[in-house]
């Protein structure tokens, strides 16, 4: 079978491997779509602090069961499914509670193991989840995104009836803003500086979707909002901009979480945050559960992720499709790379 592999920052190989032979508690995947993220980006750029050279990548994925090892069960061939890349030990504190996505040794395939970016995957079945038949490979894809902004938003608890602002309207604020009003929110805003991302939200059904290069942050909280403002100010753009926004406009008392990660050390208004008794979370990965309420969302028509598709290029392609993100990074969403596509 035909496998990618990043050899260096910018370079990419494909090499004949052999199919993976499947273990007793394993499927094999046929690989079909695999989505692009910002974190393939820095290794792609060489920026990427935990990942080293030689790298085959893909942690966003939708494929096909063709295999199934001879302890498994639960699944079928044939059936669709998508792939949770975390890799933990179950051993350390945060494992034993439950909450594997902290794991004091995790790694991510694609990262500091191996990915999916191959034309079959073999993996244990615990790290499958079945996908709807009627759900498009494509959107399969993207459902570990979608995990993520699902994670992001339960940080806060339930958020039937809040109002809400998502600061940054890329991929992953787009789905936070999508995912909060799915799960309830009585108001949804989102900021970004990108008409075409603000458009897309709208598209999504973002109920305001405000520029803020032409609006001022708090003047839109309070005309979307009233004088409360907002319940639950989440920043998916990670920068002291925003975070800068996010404490000093936020209503006294309540909470901001951090969804995206910052690129430096910050530089933060920590006494006007005291002052006013703000509760800052912050928020990693994903569990089982957000990728089960991930795709019910989609299933219920509360999500669409088709809308933030910008390009899909052939699995030869890959580096293409890493020098197209790198060209339209103002006006590019999510790139898919079709594996069945050579």
């Amino acid at each position: 079978m035909l496998q990618q592999v990043m050899t260096n920052p910018g370079e990419i190989i494909f090499r004949e491997v052999p199919v993976p032979e499947v273990k007793e508690n394993q499927v094999l995947v046929k690989i079909m779509n695999i989505g692009v993220c910002g974190s393939d980006i820095h290794v792609y750029h060489g920026k990427h602090p935990f990942t080293k050279y030689p790298v085959t990548q893909g942690h966003e994925v939708s494929g096909e069961i063709t295999e199934l090892g001879k302890n498994v069960t639960e699944f079928h061939v044939g059936q669709k499914v998508t792939i949770e890349p975390q890799v933990y030990c179950g051993h350390c504190y945060p494992c034993r509670h439950g909450k594997y996505n902290l794991c004091e040794e995790l790694k991510v395939m694609g990262f500091q193991t191996t990915g999916t970016a191959s034309e079959y995957f073999a993996v244990d079945a615990s790290k499958v989840t079945p996908i709807p038949e009627d759900m498009s490979y494509e959107e399969g894809a993207m459902i570990e995104p979608l995990a993520v902004a699902v994670h992001g938003v339960k940080q806060m608890g339930d958020v039937a009836g809040m109002n809400i602002a998502v600061l940054g309207a890329g991929p992953i604020g787009n789905l936070v803003a999508q995912a909060a009003k799915g799960m309830g929110a009585a108001k949804v805003m989102i900021t970004d500086i990108s008409d075409l991302r603000l458009a897309k939200a709208k598209e999504c059904g973002i109920d305001v979707c405000v520029n803020t290069k032409n609006k001022d942050f708090s003047a839109a909280m309070l005309e979307a909002f009233g004088p409360d403002k907002a319940d639950v100010i989440y920043d998916c753009a990670g920068n002291n901009i925003t975070m800068g926004q996010a404490i000093k406009y936020a209503r006294k008392g309540s909470t901001i979480v951090l969804v995206a990660v910052f690129a430096g050390m910050a530089e933060v208004d920590l006494a006007v945050a005291n002052d006013h008794e703000l509760d800052i979370k912050s928020t990693m990965m994903y569990r089982h559960d957000d990728y089960i309420d991930g795709i019910r969302l989609v299933n219920e028509g509360k999500v669409h992720l088709k809308p933030l598709i910008s390009k899909t290029f052939a699995f030869k392609d890959y580096l293409k499709a890493y020098q197209y993100i790198d060209d339209n990074r103002e006006t590019t969403m999510k790139v898919i790379i079709n594996v069945s596509e050579k």
